[in-house]
């Protein structure tokens, strides 16, 4: 089994490498930056992602590439847009012109297409309506409904998901976990006197990304073409509880500033993963917890620069 995975050098295609390979396929990885065992591609350009599909013939790709910073999204709604909708429909052109009906594909969405549920944010469900709240959310769902059309139309291979807040080894900052973990690396190497912080209240549900890897080769291997499978733990944990769990295990004091520049124009209250889908069609269940990912994540950030 040949596979393909778009975004192959990021913080989840990494893992998703490793995943892959320890399973028995040979992976090439895309990417728009060079890398070993990575073929520079731009998936902005139509013709060069259909020579890459057409020479490699993949029997599986995974589509990870995307702009998925939802601070950054307001910043840079054009580019948004642009890196996750159109790559999207030029990857997916290319599968069809190829071989529709045998490349399995497995798109990545985001549980921030759900938006705010308010009490019903507690358990989510597939079949919730979707109330996206930032460019970022809006782009994904727009991605999702294209592939839909896709996968209704030409009879093609599509799974996707809603994937909820990942964490572990490697996550760069500009997302909770890391921006805490560095944080806090920087107050015990004595290079910050504090730790900023946003909103503390908002519920999230985070996996580790082992396991969320795994749940994308079991999607592969077995999920229902044309379906959506959220993806996530099933748990949820304040920003304040992960902030707790980090600074338990700081080798100092590191007092906490909120920071008004760091709270969102629109922030979601709850938001928990029903995976029962997901574990019905592909046996799937998380087997790593918080206490892995904040503890991986925090050892991370003290390996750099040691």
């Amino acid at each position: 089994m040949k596979a393909l995975i778009t975004g192959s050098l990021g913080f989840v295609g990494n893992y998703l490498r490793r995943e892959l390979e320890a399973h028995g396929y040979e992976v090439v990885g895309l990417d728009i930056r060079p890398g070993e065992a990575t073929l520079q591609v731009d998936l902005m350009d139509a013709t060069q992602i259909a020579e890459v599909v057409v020479r490699e013939k993949p029997d599986a790709i995974f589509h990870l590439a995307a702009q998925a910073d939802v601070g950054r999204s307001w910043k840079a709604p054009q580019l948004t847009v642009q890196l996750n909708i159109v790559a999207t429909l030029n990857l997916m052109e290319a599968v069809r012109q190829l071989d529709p009906h045998g490349i399995r594909m497995v798109i990545v969405g985001s549980s921030d297409q759900y938006g705010s549920l308010g009490a019903a944010g507690a358990r989510v469900s597939e079949d919730m309506d979707m109330k996206p709240q930032t460019p970022y959310a809006i782009s994904k769902r727009a991605q999702e409904e294209l592939a839909k059309l896709y996968a209704r139309s030409y009879d093609m291979n599509i799974c996707l998901t809603r994937s909820f807040n990942h964490g572990g080894a490697g996550q760069r900052t500009g997302f909770m976990i890391p921006d805490f973990a560095s944080g806090i690396v920087m107050v015990e190497r004595g290079q910050a006197t504090e730790l900023k912080v946003g909103n503390l209240s908002s519920r999230r549900d985070f996996t580790h990304v082992e396991d969320v890897v795994r749940a994308y080769r079991l999607i592969a291997e077995k999920g229902v073409p044309g379906e959506v499978y959220n993806v996530g733990s099933g748990v949820t944990y304040s920003a304040q509880e992960v902030l707790d769990m980090l600074r338990g295990l700081a080798r100092c004091e590191v007092p906490v500033v909120q920071d008004p520049a760091r709270m969102r124009p629109s922030d979601t209250p709850v938001i928990c993963c029903d995976h029962s889908k997901l574990t019905r069609d592909t046996g799937w269940e998380p087997a790593l917890g918080m206490e892995r990912i904040v503890g991986d994540t925090l050892e991370y950030y003290r390996s750099l620069g040691a």
